[in-house]
Order: structure tokens, then sequence, then C-alpha cells
């Protein structure tokens, strides 16, 4: 696929003066929301064919500091799902991409190294954090710009979910976006563009907060690697400050472990299930 279909570019392009100036312009750190980045058919198609709670191919990220799930593997997608995010990786939403962060030579990964399709359930969270910072295989790739593309046909505010953008001193959270569906965040990834949404989401039990991410590189002579970088807020206790802290060092030794031994992230979504099944408060 070369011409855009289901990605409003044309839009998007027309708009680029002023969705730069915004962007760089932002607080806490460069980013821009935009809404209606798909057509209003393709949106539709996509959300519903988003993959249901129970399908096989979602693993999850379930430990102190996240309970979220993933699909990194678009070939198991909806063909409007994969074809979006094929647009996301084209040539012509790379030079979007470019003229709105300033940002030369992107690189696209359909490795979705973090990325993919995300859902968080009722219960769930993120931690505020900043992303890790080069890609697991290719590590001379340094991560530079994050996308987000919320899925859900209907997000009412009350059930929570809004990612909050954090300042680098983490006194203050400076922004706070509503997962609203067909809106898109696109934001510079960096050692401290610290996000999240650290409080439980409220939702109903069949509904999950949905979204697809794509990461953007690139190629670095020597970047230097950090793993996610989860923080605590300042209000949070001195127990779950400690909490925070050791699953960070945990979280830092399976990145390391993931690199140097090849682990996947499928050979530990089981177990770390099972065990956060253990955790879940009885019915």
């Amino acid at each position: 696929m070369t011409d855009a279909t289901l990605v409003d570019l044309q839009s998007l392009k027309s708009r680029l003066p002023e969705l730069a100036d915004a962007y760089r312009s932002a607080r806490p750190f460069p980013h821009i929301v935009v809404d209606d980045v798909l057509y209003g058919d393709a949106f539709t198609r996509a959300a519903k064919e988003f993959p249901p709670m129970g399908d096989p191919f979602w693993k999850g990220y379930l430990h102190v500091n996240e309970t979220k799930y993933g699909n990194t593997q678009p070939d198991t997608w909806g063909p409007t799902l994969n074809a979006v995010a094929r647009e996301f990786v084209s040539p012509a939403f790379l030079g979007f991409l470019e003229e709105l962060t300033g940002i030369t030579n992107l690189l696209p990964d359909w490795s979705m190294d973090g990325g993919g399709l995300h859902q968080t359930l009722r219960g769930g969270h993120l931690n505020v954090h900043a992303d890790f910072t080069t890609h697991h295989v290719k590590e001379n790739w340094s991560r530079r710009v994050n996308i987000l593309l919320y899925l859900n046909e209907e997000w009412r505010e009350e059930w929570g979910g809004q990612l909050e953008l954090w300042d680098t001193e983490m006194t203050a959270a400076q922004a706070r976006v509503q997962p609203a569906g067909n809106r898109m965040l696109v934001f510079t990834t960096t050692a401290d563009s610290f996000h999240g949404h650290p409080d439980a989401l409220n939702c109903p039990e069949d509904v999950a907060r949905c979204s697809m991410a794509l990461y953007y590189f690139t190629e670095e002579a020597s970047p230097v690697r950090k793993a996610t970088n989860y923080r605590a807020r300042p209000e949070e206790t001195g127990i779950k400050r400690a909490a925070i802290a050791i699953d960070r060092s945990a979280v830092d030794l399976y990145d390391r472990a993931k690199r140097k031994l090849g682990i996947s992230d499928d050979q530990v979504s089981g177990i770390l299930e099972r065990v956060n099944k253990l955790r879940r408060p009885k019915k």
C-alpha cells in the first residue's frame, strides 16, 4: 500500500505549520494531540476489529508498575488495523513526522518492540515513566518519537485513563490527554519525558482501554541504553515509593537479560499472568 487510504494524511499535512509550532512549544515536553486521524469509516472498522479480551495473542505486562496487555504481531490483527499500522510506517507518514517533530532520518519499527496494540482492563494502571531508550535488537537505534492512537468507540471521563504528562522533576502533571477514540498523541521520547496513567481504571468489566502504539528511532553510533524508568508521584507513600523503585530495578535487570540472552516477552508473559492472578483480591 503506497497511498494513504485510512489515515487522513492530507488533512494532517495541510495543518503542518500550525501543528509543528504547537508541538515544539508544548510543555512539559514536545507533543501534540490530534483528533480524527483516521477517516470516519476506517476508524469504525479499526475499533470493531480490536481483539477481544480473551484473544490468545495478548501477552501480559503485569507487575507493580503496570498492568496491561500487548499484541506485537500485526499479522494476527484484523485487516484494517494492520493496514493502519502500515500507513503509520509508510514513507509519506514518516515525512510528516519528521516535519512535525524536527527530527530527521526517522526509522519505523515493524517489529513493534514494546509497541503494537495495547489494552488495559478495569483496575489496570501504568505508573508514570520514561520509556526505554534503545531498541532491544537493533541496539544502535535510539528511540525518538512515540505515537499513540486511541481506539475505543466510547470512553467516558469517569472511567479514568487520562494520560498524564509530567515535568522532568516529577513535581506535577502539566498536561492530561483523554483517550478519546480516533485521537492521536505524538511526543518526543527522551530520558525524562515522563508519562503514564497511574490510577486504576474504573471502566466496566467488559470494557478495556484500547490503543495502538508505534515507536520511531534514529540510528546512532553509541546511544545510551536506559530501561523504562518508573517514578513515584509526590503524594505517594514511602511503601509505594519503595515498591516502585524495587520493581524499576527488576525491570532494568530484565531489560539487560532480554538484550544479552535473547529472552522474549512471550516467555515471561505467562509467568507474570499467573503471579498477577494470585495477587488479585478475591471477589
